[in-house]
């Protein structure tokens, strides 16, 4: 896979700012299958917090926050060096892969929280 264009990483910046603010009330939950390792399950229906793309460092940073007040953020999933990220937006939520320079590809699935899963507000 060829390394990313300054055009794509400032798409997926932008990318990763309109995630972070459509799905802000969605659940997340992140898979890592690693070609060489096997497949991992990182978080299941957590609360998404945000995803940033840092071109400078040239990661990924995916935030699950905590589901009460006095844990913000209970997880940073940072993904280094991506190659190709492509998102797939419905309206319950979004489906997000993204493939790294390892041949590593990260998938988030980005659902609704109901109203029995909403943190609560303190």
């Amino acid at each position: 896979m060829s390394d990313p264009t300054p055009e794509q990483r400032h798409e997926w910046a932008a990318l990763t700012d309109r995630l972070s603010i459509a799905l802000h009330d969605h659940d997340v939950t992140i898979e890592v299958l690693d070609p060489d390792g096997g497949d991992a399950s990182v978080v299941e229906r957590e609360p998404f917090e945000g995803i940033t793309y840092d071109d400078k460092d040239d990661v990924v940073v995916v935030t699950v926050a905590g589901r009460t007040p006095d844990q913000p953020v209970v997880l940073r999933h940072v993904i280094q060096r991506p190659r190709e990220i492509l998102a797939d937006v419905i309206p319950q939520g979004a489906a997000v892969r993204i493939t790294d320079a390892s041949g590593t590809t990260t998938v988030l699935g980005l659902l609704r929280r109901t109203e029995h899963q909403d943190r609560p507000s303190g």
